[in-house]
C-alpha cells in the first residue's frame, strides 16, 4: 500500500491493533461473560408458522413448572408500546406511508416464522424451554406470500388484509419528465433484470442482553451488544417503555460483529428489562444461532429492473430504475430508508443527468429486512455495474472503454448527482487503470486460452464503485488526563471489532507523546459517555477522529499552560514527549502525572467537529476466476482492489476492513442464499444449508490505495468500513457472467452463483 509512513504513531502509521492481545487469547468480555449474582435466564417461544391466527391456551402448567419465575404474554405487557419504525418516508405522492403495528409479543396473529409469542424466565434456559413445551397454542394457518416478485401479483395473500395490498410504500428519486425525454432521444437502450438476494448477517457473536433494575434509584441497566448504546437507550426508554431516557443505562462490552444488524432494538431487550423489574433479579437472554436466522433483521432482497439510455457513442443520457424491496412482515426500525438511501447512489461514478427511480416496498410473510453492511449502497453499485456491463456488450465496447466515456471527470468536481449527492473529489479513471495494470487485464486472453485448454471457463470482471458514507454530523470526543499520566478518551462511537482503540489512540499518542498502552478508550456506556451517534455508515473514524484530534490539541494547550508555571517557561517553548512536558532543547521537564496531580482541577477537553456533507469513497475491484463446467464450481484466482479512501489512518486496520468487506461480498455473490418454502418456512436456517464463506474459498487480495483527500472531512478521510462489500459482488458476478457468456452462451445469471445454479445455467444454454 502506498501510504505507509514509517513513524511510530499518528495518521498513516501501520500500528498493530492494541485490542488483539486480549481478544485472540480469550480475554475479551462479551455480553455472555457478564453474570451478576442471582441472574435468571430467559427464553422466547416463537411461532413455528409464517402466517396464522393464534390462541394461547392455559399458562398455569408453565408458570408452575420447575425453576420458572415468570411467563409473559402480550396481555402481561399491555403497558409497553409496539416496536417503532423510525424511518417513515414521504412517498411519491407526498403522503407518508402507514406503519403496521409490530407488537413486542404477538397476541392474535403471527406473520413470520420466528414471531415472538411468549417470554419465559427461569433458573436455567433448559427449564424455560421445558416450560414452553407445556404451553398449548392453537394455530389457524393462513396462506402466506413469500417471494418478493409475488407480493404485488393479483390474488396474492395479504400480510395486512386491512390495507388491501401488500404494497408498503412507493418512494421515488429523480425527475421522470427529464428522464422520459432522455430515453426519447436515445439511440440505444440497454436493460437488465436482476435479483439482489436476501442475506442473514451471521455475526460471530449472536445477540444477547442482561437486564438489571435498581429499586432504590428506580433505574434500569441493560448490558447488550450494540453499534451504539445511546440510540438504543432512547428508543427502548421513550418509544417502548414510555420512561425518560435518563432512567436507562446501556452498557456495551466487547462486540463480536455488528454489520448494521446490531444497530437495532429487538424485542428481547424491553422484555428482559420488564422481567428484571418485576422479579427484582438480573435477567439474561442469549440468542441461539437458530434464533438469529428467524429473529434478527435480514438484509438486501430486492428485485429490480433498470434501463440506461445512450447516444450513438455509448454516452449515458438517462437511467430508469424500478425496485421492488422486500420489507418482510413488518417495517423494521430503519427498513424503509434502506432502499431509498441506496438508490440515492443509483448513477454511480457516471455523468448521468437524468434519473427516474421508483421503489415499491412490499410486505411478505418473512423476517423483516433492514440495514446490512452497506445498507442499500451495495445494491445500488451492483445494479449500475451489472447494467454498465450489459450496455458495453450491447454497444460493442470493452468494459473499461464504456466507463472511460461516462466517468465524471475531476474537472467536473464538485459534482451534484440527480439525487443531490455532491461528489467533492475523485479520479475514477486513475484507479480503474491502476487496477487493470495490477491485474494484467491486457494479458487475460492468454490465461483464458490456457484455462480453455484445461477444460475450464475463465472470466474477468470489474466494478467501479462509489458510496456515500460518514453522513453529515458530529461526534463529541472528550480526552482526560489521569493522575497516573494516562489519557482516557470518551466517545460515543462503538467498536464491533474494527480497532477503534488503536485508530483513536494513534492520534492521541502522537499529540501527547505517549505510548498506546497509556491510552484508554471508553465507549459503550451511556452513563459515562454523554452523547453518541454510534457506529454505522462508516462514520466512526471520519466523524469521530477529527473531534479526537481537536480535543487532544485543546488538552495539550491546557497542559502546557499548567506546565509553563512549573517550568517557568512560555507555553510556546514546551513540547510533549515520553510522558512528560519539557522545555524544547533542554532536559528540564515535568511528567504528565505530576501535572495532573498539581492541577487545581481535573484536566480534560471536549470537542465536537461538525461535518456538513457526506464523504464519498470510491475505487475499482477486478476479479478473475475459473469455472469448472462439469461441476459448476467457481474458483477466484486473482482479486485486485485499488481504492480512494481520501486519507489512510492505519494501513493495517484498513486492509482488514477491506478484506472482511470483500469476503462478505463474495459470500453474497457465490454462496449465501436465504430460501423460504411456499408456506414461509425457512429452509436455510442452519449452517448446514446456509453457506458462509470459509478461508479456503477466499483468494489472497491485492489491495492498495490511490487516495484523493476529501474536502468535506476535516482530516481528508472518506471512510472504508463498507467499501469492500459495496464493490465486491458486482466484480465477482461480472466475472462469472463473462466466463459463462463467452464459453457457454449464458446470457444472464443472478446471485448467488452457486455450483448448482452455474451448472444448470450451462446445461440450459447447451440445450
Amino acid at each position: 500500500m502506498n501510504e505507509i509512513v514509517q513513524k511510530k504513531f499518528g495518521v498513516g502509521a501501520p500500528v498493530r491493533r492494541k485490542e488483539d492481545a486480549a481478544l485472540v487469547t480469550g480475554h475479551g468480555h462479551y455480553v455472555d461473560d457478564y453474570n451478576p449474582e442471582g441472574t435468571l435466564k430467559a427464553y422466547v417461544l416463537r411461532s413455528p408458522m409464517a402466517y396464522a391466527k393464534v390462541a394461547i391456551g392455559d399458562l398455569s402448567a408453565a408458570r408452575d413448572a420447575p425453576g420458572v419465575h415468570l411467563v409473559l404474554t402480550a396481555d402481561d405487557i399491555a403497558g409497553l408500546k409496539p416496536m417503532p419504525t423510525k424511518a417513515v418516508m414521504p412517498q411519491k405522492d407526498g403522503t407518508k406511508h402507514a406503519v403496521p403495528v409490530r407488537p413486542v409479543l404477538c397476541k392474535d396473529m403471527v406473520r413470520h416464522v420466528g414471531d415472538a409469542l411468549v417470554f419465559i424466565v427461569a433458573d436455567s434456559v433448559d427449564e424455560a424451554k421445558s416450560a414452553s413445551e407445556l404451553i398449548e397454542i392453537d394455530f389457524d394457518p393462513l396462506e402466506a406470500v413469500v417471494e418478493t416478485a409475488d407480493a404485488l401479483k393479483e390474488g396474492a395473500p395479504l400480510v395486512w388484509p386491512q390495507t388491501g395490498t401488500n404494497r408498503a410504500f412507493t418512494l421515488g428519486q429523480g425527475d421522470k419528465e427529464k428522464t422520459d425525454a432522455a430515453f426519447a432521444a436515445a439511440k440505444h437502450v440497454s436493460r437488465i433484470d436482476i435479483v439482489n438476494n436476501r442475506l442473514v448477517s451471521n455475526y460471530m457473536e449472536t445477540r444477547g442482553c442482561v437486564a438489571e433494575f435498581d429499586k432504590e434509584t428506580d433505574r434500569y441497566t441493560l448490558t447488550v451488544g450494540t453499534q451504539g448504546g445511546h440510540g438504543i437507550r432512547d428508543i427502548i426508554a421513550e418509544d417502548i417503555l414510555g420512561i425518560d431516557a435518563s432512567r436507562l443505562r446501556v452498557v456495551t462490552p466487547d462486540v463480536g460483529g455488528g454489520f448494521g444488524t446490531k444497530i437495532f432494538v429487538y424485542r428481547e431487550y424491553p422484555l428482559c428489562l420488564v422481567a428484571a423489574e418485576r422479579l427484582g433479579r438480573p435477567v439474561k437472554w442469549i440468542g441461539e444461532r437458530g434464533e438469529h436466522f428467524v429473529s434478527d433483521a435480514h438484509g438486501r432482497d430486492n428485485v429490480t429492473t433498470a434501463e440506461v439510455a445512450m447516444d450513438e457513442n455509448g454516452r449515458f443520457l438517462g437511467l430508469r430504475i424500478d425496485v421492488t424491496a422486500n420489507m418482510g412482515a413488518y417495517l423494521h426500525q430503519f427498513g424503509p430508508f434502506i432502499p431509498f438511501v441506496g438508490t440515492s447512489m443509483s448513477t454511480g461514478l457516471y455523468d448521468i443527468e437524468a434519473l427516474d427511480v421508483t421503489i415499491n416496498g412490499v410486505f411478505t410473510n418473512t423476517v423483516p429486512t433492514d440495514a446490512y453492511r452497506g445498507a442499500g449502497r451495495p445494491e445500488a453499485a451492483y445494479l449500475i455495474e451489472r447494467l454498465v456491463e450489459q450496455a458495453a456488450l450491447d454497444m460493442g465496447l470493452s468494459s473499461d472503454e464504456i466507463r472511460r466515456r461516462n466517468f465524471i471527470k475531476p474537472e467536473q468536481m464538485p459534482y451534484t448527482t440527480p439525487t443531490g449527492r455532491m461528489y467533492d473529489t475523485g479520479e475514477f479513471t486513475g484507479h480503474m487503470e491502476k487496477a487493470m495494470e495490477v491485474a494484467d487485464w491486457a494479458g487475460f486472453g492468454q490465461r483464458d486460452a490456457a484455462s480453455e485448454a484445461a477444460g475450464k471457463y475463465r472470466g474477468i470482471g470489474m466494478c467501479t464503485y462509489i458510496e456515500a458514507c460518514a453522513f453529515a454530523g458530529s461526534e463529541e470526543a472528550t480526552v482526560e488526563l489521569g493522575l497516573d499520566g494516562s489519557l482516557t478518551l470518551l466517545i460515543g462511537t462503538q467498536t464491533n471489532g474494527q480497532g477503534h482503540a488503536t485508530a483513536y489512540g494513534q492520534v492521541i499518542a502522537e499529540q501527547f507523546g505517549v505510548d498506546l498502552d497509556k491510552i484508554n478508550v471508553i465507549q459503550g456506556d451511556t452513563d459515562r459517555v454523554r452523547t453518541g451517534g454510534g457506529t454505522g455508515g462508516s462514520r466512526s473514524i471520519p466523524i469521530g477522529l477529527p473531534s479526537v484530534l481537536e480535543a487532544s490539541k485543546t488538552l495539550v494547550a491546557k497542559i502546557k499552560e499548567v506546565a509553563a508555571d512549573k517550568l517557568e517557561a512560555g507555553a510556546e517553548d514546551l513540547e510533549l514527549a515520553d510522558g512528560s512536558v519539557r522545555v524544547i532543547g533542554t532536559d528540564k521537564a515535568v511528567t504528565l502525572a505530576e501535572i495532573a496531580a498539581g492541577a487545581p482541577e481535573a484536566l480534560s477537553a471536549a470537542e465536537s467537529v461538525k461535518q456538513s456533507e457526506n464523504t464519498y469513497p470510491n475505487g475499482t475491484h477486478i476479479c478473475e476466476l475459473e469455472i469448472d463446467p462439469e461441476t459448476g464450481d467457481t474458483e477466484i484466482l486473482n482479486y485486485v482492489i485499488v481504492d480512494d479512501f481520501g486519507v489512510t489512518v492505519n494501513p493495517v486496520l484498513l486492509a482488514g476492513q477491506v478484506h472482511g468487506g470483500v469476503a462478505q461480498a463474495i459470500g453474497q455473490a457465490l454462496m449465501e442464499r436465504t430460501v423460504f418454502d411456499e408456506d414461509g418456512q425457512l429452509l436455510t436456517a442452519t449452517f448446514l444449508d446456509y453457506h458462509m464463506p470459509r478461508a479456503e474459498e477466499l483468494p489472497s487480495f491485492h489491495f492498495e490505495t490511490r487516495n484523493v483527500p476529501s474536502t468535506t472531512n476535516a482530516m481528508g478521510i472518506k471512510g472504508a468500513g463498507e467499501a469492500g462489500t459495496i464493490g465486491g459482488s458486482a466484480a465477482v458476478m461480472n466475472a462469472v457472467a463473462d466466463a459463462l457468456r463467452r464459453h457457454a452462451g449464458v446470457k444472464h445469471i443472478d446471485m448467488p452463483a452457486t455450483p448448482n445454479r452455474v451448472w444448470e445455467a450451462i446445461q440450459a444454454a447447451n440445450a
